[in-house]
Formats: structure tokens, sequence, C-alpha cells
């Protein structure tokens, strides 16, 4: 069996991705699961927060998120049986690569597969549920009414933050990164599109007299995002165009996908220009708000902090890997898992997905996924 993995010869230097020769699988646990892996999502390996918690290998696993049928339990196993689907995410410290055809698994970190639900959805579904869940129900506590923004929406978290928000009852706000991303939020529905009623069978009058609008039509719902702000040309200011949309009350919650820390003149070069800068996040959240970000070297000056201050505003880090790295969550992230791949079968959630991959393309997707050079969720299929 082949594996793929990660390497990075020294600090700084670009990762390298090969493909090892496995003979033999590890020694089984009372608790393991033996799974043959069907799909796996490839995501970015963040070899800096593996260097922190020390954990340091030479050869990196990679591919987390699985899904696949069981193929033998432990002893001690009592969640699963063999042939069951499953799907979850290997630990931080795992041996194992998901880019392989048959893995061991520990029974806490798998939940079952719903059978409606297909491996390459399910697998490329779990992180950024687990990460749109995190921030906004842990995090920012979202509830009906509230106004949520959420940067860079048509990337594959945004588009789940967005899903998970509208369904909590939030009007969403969000960015585009380009024209293509624009037309593709505000082609987002909720689940059930047009309902029983089509519009083809409404007269050419009625539907220009409707204005086209998708809002006036019996049975069809309302696009998930209420604003979509298009930033590709940098002409728009965000946080102008958020405050005008709550009626200058400033949002409730805003999550990120980074931020700028410095004036564009000093900020690298290899920053995204099209995120916002930090004073405008802050000049656009409202009493009250909670600013979910991604940036784990975010500086808050003191006028920052005051701003924060006078509005009883909050800021929280998103760091979707401390459910594996404290066992006291177990309970609550399975619980997590479980919900993500209902609200899948149920078509809540619409992943954004690109073509399944071949294993025989997985280390030149990868490539592409570790230089974040990929818009849609890569999904390994076997």
């Amino acid at each position: 069996m082949k594996a793929l993995y990660g390497q990075q010869n020294s600090p700084g230097e670009e990762m390298t991705f090969v493909f090892q020769e496995r003979e033999n699988l590890p020694a089984s646990r009372d608790h393991d699961v033996k799974v043959q892996v069907r799909a796996c999502a490839l995501s970015w390996l963040d070899t800096k927060l593996l260097s922190e918690i020390k954990v340091k290998k030479e050869l990196v696993p990679v591919g987390r998120e699985i899904s696949g049928v069981v193929l033998e339990v432990g002893s001690k196993v009592t969640f699963f049986q063999p042939d069951d689907e499953v799907v979850g995410i290997l630990p931080l410290d795992s041996e194992e690569s998901g880019v392989c055809e048959v893995i061991l698994v520990h029974e806490h970190y798998l939940v079952h597969k719903p059978e409606k639900v297909c491996w390459a959805e399910a697998a490329g579904t779990v992180r950024d549920g687990l990460r749109a869940y995190t921030a906004l129900h842990y995090l920012a506590q979202v509830s009906p009414g509230t106004s949520v923004l959420v940067l860079d929406g048509a990337s594959p978290f945004g588009t789940i933050a967005i899903q998970l928000a509208q369904h909590r009852g939030a009007k969403v706000i969000s960015t585009a990164h380009s024209l293509e991303d624009k037309q593709y939020l505000e082609r987002l529905r909720p689940a059930g599109g047009f309902g029983s009623v089509k519009p083809e069978l409404f007269s050419k009058s009625e539907i220009i007299c409707r204005n086209n609008t998708m809002s006036n039509w019996p049975g069809v719902r309302q696009p998930l995002v209420a604003r979509v702000i298009d930033v590709s040309h940098g002409k728009i200011d965000v946080a102008e165009s958020c405050l005008e949309e709550t009626g200058g009350l400033g949002v409730d919650i805003v999550l990120d996908a980074g931020v700028r820390l410095y004036s564009a003149e000093d900020e690298p070069a290899s920053k995204s220009q099209l995120l916002p800068h930090k004073h405008d996040i802050i000049t656009l959240l409202g009493v009250g708000g909670r600013w979910i970000t991604t940036e784990r070297n975010l500086q808050l000056d003191p006028p920052d902090s005051h701003s924060l201050f006078l509005k009883g505003a909050t800021v929280s880090f998103l760091n979707d890997e401390i459910w594996n790295l404290s066992s006291v969550q177990q309970g609550k992230y399975l619980t997590i898992l479980e919900d993500i791949m209902e609200k899948l079968s149920n078509s809540i959630f619409r992943p954004q997905l690109d073509e399944p991959i071949p294993l025989y393309e997985a280390k030149v997707s990868m490539e592409i996924v570790q230089k974040n050079q990929a818009r849609k969720r890569q999904v390994i299929q076997f």
C-alpha cells in the first residue's frame, strides 16, 4: 500500500510530498478501528502548530479528513461494527496518512456516515463544518436575528459558515474576491430551492413585474447571503457597506479569513490586499459584537483596544484543533461531527468541492493545497 507524506528538510523550506510504500499496518489496539478509506480531503499542513505542540516527524502524514468502510474492530470498540460506513478527522499526532487504502483509527475520532451522503462530500465537509460550528456556535453564539459578516464567503470554509449562520436564523453579509465568487454567492439558496413552484410556470409578464427578484416568487426561498460585497477591485469600503446594510448599527458577528495588520505600503507583498484592515473590522463591529479571527498573530494597538472597550466587543481566536488537543471535550466533538453529517444528509450543508481526484494525482493536488492556491476543497477518491 502507498501512503502520502509531507517532508520538510529545514524550517522555512517549501514542503515536498512523497509516496511511501507501507507493507504492514501497526499492531491494532483495543479501541482501534481498521478502515478501508474511500475518500480523503486535503488540507493545508500547519507545520508551525505541529512544532509548537512538540509533534516532530521527519515525514508528516497527509490527509486527515477521511470517509470509508469499517473492516475490523478492536476488542473494546463499542461504537462500530464491520461494514459500517464512517467519517472522521485523524488527530494531529496521528501516524496514519489518510491518503492510503487502509488505516487504523481510534473509535473516538469517527462517527457514522449517513447512507445517502457520498464519500467525497462526507470527507470534504467534515473539517469546514467543524470550523464553522466552533466559530459560530461555541465562540460567537449565533442566534436568530443577529447579523454575521463572513469574509471570503466563496471559500470552502466560508460556504459552510454562511449556510450554518443562515440556518440558525442570522442575516448574512459576505465579501467576494472575484466576479465569479460574487455570482456564486448570489446564487446560494437554502435547502428546498423552488419548492413545489417552478418559475417556468409563470408568464413572461409576471416575471418582469416581479423584477427578477427571487424573494417574490411563491415557494422560492430568499438568497442565503443578504448582501455580497465585491472587493476584487479595491473600490468598495467593506466597513461602509456593512454599516449601510445594518442601518449604521454595525455587525454582530465577524468571521474573518485573515486580516491586514499594516497599511498597504507596509504590508508584505505576499499578503492578500483583498483582506480588510483590522481597523475596518473594528469600525464595522456593533455594540457587543464578536470578532472571530483566524489571524494567529493579531496585534491590537491601544486605540484598537479602546474602540473595542467602548463597544463592549470581544475578539476570539478560531483554532478548530482545540477539540483534539483536549480529551475533556470529546463528547461535544463527536456530537458536532454527527450534526454536520445530519445537516449534510438533509442538504442544509452543500460543500464547495472540486471534482474528485484519483490517487495518482494526490501529490500534485497537495502541492497546490499547501501553497493556498486551491479555491475549492480537494478530495482524493479511492
